[in-house]
């Protein structure tokens, strides 16, 4: 599957599973914990993101991971390439079967509507003053 199918590249697909894995993050957590390292511009040359488009990120990723996390219970051990990797599963505690996530995602959404809103107000009144 390409990324472009996906919706997410590979190394930010890498970047949720640490987060939702080892630091035991939801989608509020992660979108909080993101917005502090791809909200900020970086040394890499690459653009930082909106908040907008870190929520739809986000959100894109904890949806298919629901819809797709019962596989993982199937699965058979195989090479483990990350600190996230799925072990053998005898110790996998997590639940395969996730409810929604529409508190989580209304929570994300209001503080982008937030952030967004003190955006624009922030530009106008910098209109204002040089104008």
């Amino acid at each position: 599957m390409t990324e472009a199918d996906m919706g997410i590249t590979y190394a930010e697909l890498s970047t949720y599973g640490r987060l939702r894995k080892n630091d035991k993050l939801g989608p509020w957590g992660a979108y909080c914990k993101l917005l502090s390292t791809w909200g900020k511009p970086s040394s890499d040359n690459a653009q930082p993101l909106s908040p907008r488009q870190i929520a739809d990120k986000t959100k894109l990723f904890f949806t298919k991971y629901a819809v797709n996390r019962h596989k993982m219970t199937v699965l058979t051990p195989s090479l483990h390439m990350e600190q996230y990797s799925p072990d053998d599963n005898r110790f996998d505690l997590r639940p395969f079967l996730y409810p929604g996530f529409e508190w989580a995602y209304a929570k994300i959404d209001r503080d982008v509507e937030r952030r967004e809103q003190s955006g624009r107000k922030e530009k106008d009144e910098e209109e204002e003053t040089n104008g």
